[in-house]
């Protein structure tokens, strides 16, 4: 297959088959890491699938993007909402569909080494505002 015209994609039609991509990884991970209960998997999974995340996680790597990926994060980041997203932000939503567009884009390339380092980053970035967010929390009831 060759490369994905970047201009001609539709960035809707990437960020839904870059959400199942995504959804997929963090599962699997999540699996290989030893989590054999399936409700302890989901609630894990959860933290790094939210909108929330994603959007905080694509904002943090900005300037990691090649030209090529922040031109399909922007495009997609400034497509027109059709439909209003459910208790989220129009921006959160937003920057989240330009996140699993991203995913998308690098997958159908075949961008695999790129795509588990953009996916491994994200982890890592969501990971650590899961743990500071739950020590805060802590704290407050400590």
């Amino acid at each position: 297959m060759s490369k994905v015209d970047t201009k001609l994609i539709n960035t809707t039609a990437l960020a839904y088959l870059g959400d199942a991509v995504y959804e997929v990884e963090v599962r699997r991970r999540m699996m290989v890491a030893g989590t054999e209960n399936v409700d302890r998997l989901h609630q894990m999974s959860v933290k790094f699938v939210r909108a929330e995340g994603q959007a905080y996680a694509i904002k943090q790597m900005l300037n990691d993007l090649t030209e090529e990926e922040l031109a399909i994060v922007k495009r997609a980041r400034n497509r027109k909402i059709v439909s209003k997203p459910k208790n989220l932000a129009p921006v959160i939503y937003k920057l989240a569909t330009a996140f699993e567009a991203l995913i998308g884009y690098l997958y159908l390339n075949k961008e695999d080494e790129r795509l588990d380092v953009v996916i491994s980053h994200s982890i890592e970035i969501i990971g650590k505002r899961v743990e500071n967010n739950e020590r805060k929390t802590e704290q407050k009831y400590t």
